[in-house]
């Protein structure tokens, strides 16, 4: 799932909203659903967590070892070019916590909501996991092998997301989420 974020708006309430209607103008999802029992041999621990509330407290791993990658291709690239690999362990937050807390204030919640787990990031550069991250708020802009450069995208981009993981001789995909950014009417 790609929930895009316009990063004119982002960036305006990111302090001290944090991202609200930056986050709700469009979102991208893949055609496959991967059930929970399919991802239960790759459950891993994830990053240590500090000063946690009670009724968000978890033991034992609570995260799954994902591999994610996200690809760019411009209207003048050959083929997509590789932006950033991650992997879903990198979450704060589990899928557990997150729906916790979803639901702590009363929100309810039903079968067939979709919920996005947020920015999924690495600790290097090469696993940033958005523009605003990959190019430091586009001081840094990307380099594809073209020649082009991008701070951010532009119309006529298209972005792939993948993930999967790897078990002993199988591979579970969780099949490509890709869109295109088209100009504003």
């Amino acid at each position: 799932m790609n929930d895009w974020s316009a990063r004119d708006i982002q960036k305006w309430e990111y302090v001290p909203l944090g991202p609200f209607l930056g986050k709700s103008f469009s979102t991208t999802v893949s055609p496959w659903i991967v059930t929970m029992d399919a991802l239960e041999p790759f459950r891993t621990q994830g990053p240590a967590q500090n000063n946690i509330l009670p009724y968000l407290q978890e033991s034992g791993a609570a995260s799954y070892d994902i591999d994610l990658e996200v690809l760019l291709k411009t209207k003048n690239l050959d083929k997509p070019h590789r932006i950033s690999k991650s992997n879903f362990k990198y979450m704060y937050w589990s899928m557990t916590q997150q729906l916790a807390h979803h639901t702590s204030n009363g929100c309810n919640l039903r079968p067939g909501d979709l919920c996005g787990s947020g920015t999924i990031s690495g600790d290097d550069k090469d696993s940033y996991g958005s523009m605003l991250e990959l190019t430091w708020k586009g001081a840094n802009p990307l380099k594809l092998p073209n020649g082009e450069e991008r701070k951010f995208l532009q119309d006529g981009d298209t972005l792939i997301l993948s993930g999967s993981c790897k078990g002993d001789g199988y591979t579970i995909g969780f099949g490509e989420c890709s869109g295109t950014i088209l100009p504003a009417l």
